[in-house]
Parts: structure tokens; sequence; C-alpha cells
């Protein structure tokens, strides 16, 4: 069966064919690195994670994700607290990709800076300019939309309702509204390089389209991103490639993920609703946060609730407990493979709701089995599904034993569990219901089997 993508251009889901047999390039639009990234962010971050490890059972890929180190918020930033632009910069960075981390996100391939990059942004607009598809003015460079006709292809919408419902900067220095700047004149207190066009810095748009044609070429095959990126983001990164590259395509597949709203409010600073990554993962365990980022298929909105924590913990709850106490050999596990109906649905454009369906019909299956090496199968089955997905990547007993502030210590439920065993053995039944009370109180969920007594928290 063929991967299957929904492409953004053509507007419907096709069949993924790479450029060249047997290898693939995929470009993710990386953070802006002038705070700690919020959950929106991550969204993006996770997903493409999970299409990286689907397109590498088949491929050789190479998957590059940027780090815009040069933006007018950064800038800010460094005004506002008065600290070096590369201090603030390399901080947020780092923050970044342990914040990832602990979703399970794993490194890019590439993961390239604007700073590194200058000279290609440089390049690519002087190649722009000589070809008419550019023009300098007061210092800028700005890109001429009229002089490339097929703008708005992607987003598909006329150029007139796309400016209408866009940030435009209407200044005297541009031939049209809706041109967009390449390069942009530095004061000295601003960072800035040296260029054709005077001392100056990148516009935004630039930078994604020189570093994606500097690590993966003119063309790539998959250009990842969130939906808000659409337009003027990615409509101008494919205009000014094209144009800059002979009209050779930018991007031959365009897969954008929805959006994320809190509460079914819009994320915004001006309500105070943003949720930073790196303070939630103090609270909540990065798993649990993943688990949620992938309830929902990819392409639709995802509201972020108390409620999606909740059923995403219980969920993997489940998930931990159907494996927990069962030993998988390192020989077995290495060799185990996802079922083969749960790849087929992350192939199926990413639909990870039928994907978890399928990792939930396995858990059933080995919780119904009672034969050691039937359950040795279906435990590894549920681990190398796990590795595909970036789940269940935490010792069971360890998972279970995890706690946060204020929440009963794995040592303090293992000491009531053998009160209340102890009280059990004696006949004092009320002691040993009111042991089991409390711990129902505090959310601790125990059962007792052949095994022995074993707990887990319920969410």
């Amino acid at each position: 069966m063929t991967i299957q993508l929904h492409d953004t251009r053509q507007g419907k889901k096709v069949p993924f064919e790479p450029m060249q047999e047997g290898k693939v390039t995929m470009y993710l639009c990386g953070p802006t690195v002038y705070n700690y990234a919020h959950i929106g962010n991550a969204r993006p971050a996770v997903v493409f994670d999970l299409l990286a490890r689907v397109l590498r059972r088949r491929y050789d890929l190479t998957f590059a994700r940027n780090f815009t180190d040069v933006d007018d918020k950064i800038n800010a930033a460094a005004i506002e607290t008065g600290k070096p632009i590369d201090e603030i910069t390399a901080k947020y960075m780092a923050a970044y990709n342990e914040d990832m981390a602990a979703l399970g996100v794993l490194p890019p391939d590439v993961e390239p800076r604007a700073t590194q990059h200058i000279d290609d942004m440089v390049a690519m607009i002087q190649s722009l300019v000589d070809a008419g598809h550019a023009y300098e003015a007061e210092g800028h460079v700005l890109f001429d939309v009229d002089s490339y006709p097929e703008y708005g292809a992607l987003s598909k919408r006329d150029l007139r309702e796309m400016i209408a419902g866009a940030r435009v900067e209407v200044a005297p220095y541009k031939k049209a509204a809706h041109d967009f700047v390449l390069w942009k004149p530095s004061t000295p207190e601003l960072p800035g390089w040296e260029s054709p066009w005077g001392v100056g810095r990148p516009g935004w748009h630039i930078e994604c389209s020189a570093m994606a044609a500097r690590h993966l070429g003119d063309t790539i095959d998959i250009h990842a991103g969130g939906q808000d990126l659409v337009f003027p983001h990615h409509e101008n990164e494919l205009a000014q490639s094209r144009c800059a590259h002979g009209g050779a395509d930018f991007a031959r597949y365009w897969v954008h993920n929805g959006f994320l709203s809190m509460d079914h409010e819009k994320m915004s600073k001006s309500l105070g609703n943003v949720v930073l990554v790196h303070d939630l993962i103090k609270t909540v365990p990065g798993e649990v946060v993943r688990m949620a980022l992938l309830s929902a298929h990819y392409r639709q909105p995802l509201d972020w609730s108390e409620e999606t924590i909740r059923s995403s913990k219980r969920m993997l709850d489940r998930l931990y407990g159907a494996v927990r106490g069962i030993d998988v050999s390192d020989e077995l596990r290495a060799a185990a493979q996802p079922p083969a109906v749960l790849v087929a649905a992350l192939e199926d454009d990413i639909n990870t709701p039928r994907a978890m369906a399928e990792f939930f019909a396995l858990a059933k299956e080995l919780n119904k089995a009672t034969d050691a090496a039937e359950k040795e199968q279906l435990a590894g089955a549920m681990y190398a599904a796990g590795d595909l997905m970036g789940l269940l990547q935490s010792d069971p007993d360890e998972w279970f034993a995890g706690h946060v502030d204020g929440e009963l210590s794995a040592d303090d439920i293992e000491a009531l569990i053998e009160k209340r065993n102890a009280a059990r053995k004696e006949k004092d039944f009320a002691t040993a219901d009111g042991v089991r009370d409390q711990l129902a109180a505090a959310g601790i969920k125990i059962e007792d089997g052949p095994g022995g007594t074993t707990w887990r928290r319920d969410g």
C-alpha cells in the first residue's frame, strides 16, 4: 500500500511518491526563538515527528527543522530584557530541544539556523533581482508579487481576499501593498550583515527558502507546518523559491496540521491562556502531552483542556497496564513489529485515531491472553507500536509510580498496601477497607491478583 498524504495545494489526499526512489526530503518550519514554545508550537513538532518515523520505515529520510534566530520579536526581547540577542536565542533553542525531547520528539537530521545562512539568503535575493522578480527600494529589497502569476495557488484564495485578511505592511517604497520584504536595512543597535543593498537583515520568508535549498535541494518532497503558515509564509516561500530556481517546483507535497484552541477559545497572550510546554511538563508527563496531541487527526482542530490531559493519562494507563508484569526478551523486542493494521492507519494520512483504536485492540487481546508465550509476543508487538508512535517509552512500574507534588509517593502507596494486606491477613476488614478508600481518594486504583496487589494512578 502506498503512503497517502493530504496535499494542501491539491486540496485532497493523494498517494505519496518521492522524487527520488528510496529517498525523501522533508522540511518543517521550526520556532522563532525568543520565548519558550507553547502547546500550539508543539503540535507540528509532534505530528511531523510521527510522520518522519513512518517515512523512515520505507525510505532514507532527510528531515530538516529550522530555527529562526533573527527576527524583530527577538530584537524586541533583547531590548526588553537588556540581554544580548545571541544569549536569548541560545537559551530558547536549547529549551525548545529539551522540551520537545520530553514529548518524545526525535532530533531532526538537519537543524539549520537562519543566522548561519545569511550568504545563502543574499545569493537567493540577488538571483530574484537579476531575474526581475524583486526590486530595491530605500534600502529594502522586495519580491514583486505581480511578476509571479501563480501567486495564491497554495492557499487557493484570490489575491485581494488574501491581502485583506492578512497583516500587510503598507509602505511608500513598495510598488504594491502585497509585495513582501526579502531584505531590510538595520540600524546600529540591530543585527545586520553586509549585502549589495547595504547593512541589513533578511525578511522571514526568505530564510526558510534559502535553508531548505541549501540542505535539501531546489525541490523538496514534503514541506510541513501549521495551518496558520499557509498564508502568507508558505505562499511567499513557494513564490520566491520557484522564481529563484527557474520555475522548478519548491515542494511536491504541502502538509499542514490544524489549529489548537484552549477550552474552545483561541490561544492568545491577551486572553492569558497560553500554555508553555516548559511549564506543563513540570506537572504532566511528556508522554501524556504527546498522547493528547496525537488524539485527534492532525488536520482537525484540537481543543486543549484539563480533560484532554486526564483522558490521555487514562489512555496511557490502559496501555501500560496491559504490558505491566510481562517480561519481553531483548531479542524478541528487537525483532517485534507493530501490527500491520496500525501501520496502515498511520500511512493513511497519519490517521492517529484509527491507529490508537488498533493499539487498544492489541492491548485488549493481550489482557485476554493466558499463554505466557503468546503474552510475550503480544507485548512485544505493543512495544513495537509504541516505538513507532513515540509511546510506551517508560518502564511500566515506573510509569505507575510517577507522581507530582501533592500526590502520594510510590513508597507511601506501597506502605499503605502493605498495611492493608496485613489487616486482611488479620481479618481486620474495616482497616483494610479504610486503606482502600484512602488510596481511592488519592486517585490510586489497586487490583488484587494471583501475583499480589498491583496499583496505578487512575488519571
